[in-house]
């Protein structure tokens, strides 16, 4: 079993839910929340963040947020969609999809709460859920895809402290 790094990211700020956007899945990110972000991952930048596959949720925000991660590292991997970080799916369903669809082992999972809580949650063998913030991200180093270890939790940063670091 090859170790893997993974990075899970919370889409950034997306527009409300309401009458504007019926369909929850269209919901698009905000200015601010693509500005802001943008900042977070010149963060990961200074952190010296290597990433070769990008995986998101096929929901809206969460493409576009990937696609910014994409840009700003300046990574030429494409972004891929996994159905399991879609809203509803628990951590196994996750990681059994990961596994059979991953092909290296530097991976952003960029998705939902509080999905992406439990995952981490899980990952680390953590009783309660991780609670992310929009735009936050969590660094896992796991034994492998398949592994049934508790993974190592190397850092935990809300987006305020990833833009401070770019600055």
């Amino acid at each position: 079993m090859e170790p893997c790094d993974l990075y899970i990211v919370r889409h950034a700020i997306a527009a409300e839910r309401g009458e504007e956007w019926p369909d929850d899945t269209k919901r698009p990110l905000t200015e601010e929340g693509i500005a802001r972000f943008k900042e977070a991952v010149g963060g990961l930048a200074w952190l010296d963040v290597e990433i070769d596959e990008i995986f998101t949720s096929p929901l809206v925000r969460a493409k576009q947020t990937a696609t910014l991660l994409a840009h700003g590292l300046g990574n030429k991997t494409s972004v891929k969609t996994l159905e399991a970080l879609a809203p509803g799916h628990t951590p196994p369903q996750v990681m059994n999809e990961l596994s059979r669809t991953a092909k290296r082992h530097r991976i952003a999972l960029v998705g939902h709460e509080p999905g992406l809580g439990d995952l981490a949650a899980h990952l680390v063998g953590a009783p309660r859920p991780l609670p992310f913030k929009k735009g936050g991200v969590c660094y896992v180093a796991i034994q492998g895809l398949a592994s049934r270890r508790p993974g190592e939790l190397v850092w935990f940063l809300p987006p305020k402290v990833l833009r401070r670091l770019a600055r």
